[in-house]
């Protein structure tokens, strides 16, 4: 029975833990300095988004993790991407890159994505907020069923995060293997044996959403301990 349940702490904590870990490990792995390459991330993500017209968008070094901002038009890279000479760092700028294409041709998912992904500050606050607050109002008003409301609206809006993470799979894949794998390839901005690691960053890259949903998940978990 202990063997079991250990069994099972450990397939759990694999589910959860996993993917982020693995993320991590690609993009460690293939983001050594490659002298042999002729720019740094952030200079390809600017010749990229030149060439497809788009000179109105910005590229940027950010602390926050790589992304696109469609309210500001700016692809923003960490320092290891934007000043890298990688693999990783070719993979991670056209990756973004892709997401500005997207942004520019007006793509339904995309737009859908963003609409959702807007929401997801105020989510969070007021999820945390009806959690922390939860006990209060209880000692104040006394009142089971609201404790009870409060507790499940909370836990419905953290359940929403984890389902606007999911469904920005679709745009992350789209992102990844129908724009920018092509446009390395095409490209020949890495030579053909670096395509395999490339294609290896990008999966990491379309698959980071999934791996927020499944920490999401945890937090949900660590408050369900709170409450029981």
């Amino acid at each position: 029975m202990v063997l079991l349940i250990a069994l099972v702490v450990l397939a759990v904590a694999g589910l959860l833990f996993g993917p982020q870990l693995w993320v991590r490990r690609v993009l460690a792995r293939h983001g050594r300095a490659r002298a042999d390459l002729p720019g740094t991330g952030g200079e390809l993500a600017r010749h990229l988004l030149d060439r497809e017209g788009l000179a109105a968008v910005k590229v940027e070094p950010t602390d926050l993790g790589d992304h696109y901002d469609p309210e500001a038009r700016a692809v923003r890279l960490s320092p290891q991407h934007h000043d890298g000479r990688s693999v990783a760092a070719v993979a991670v700028a056209a990756h973004e890159v892709s997401h500005a294409l997207q942004h520019a041709r007006g793509e339904r998912a995309f737009a859908r994505r963003h609409a959702l992904v807007k929401n997801l500050g105020w989510i969070d606050r007021v999820a945390t907020g009806l959690l922390v607050l939860a006990p209060i109002v209880f000692l104040v008003v006394k009142a089971p069923i609201l404790l009870a409301l409060q507790i499940v609206a909370a836990f419905a809006l953290m359940a929403f995060r984890i389902v606007v993470h999911v469904t920005t799979l679709p745009v992350e894949l789209d992102a990844s293997f129908a724009k920018a794998l092509p446009m390395i390839a095409q490209g020949r901005y890495l030579a053909t044996p670096d395509l395999p690691a490339a294609r290896s960053v990008l999966r990491a890259a379309a698959l980071t959403y999934v791996a927020a949903a499944l920490a999401t998940l945890l937090d949900v978990a660590r408050w369900v301990r709170v409450f029981r």
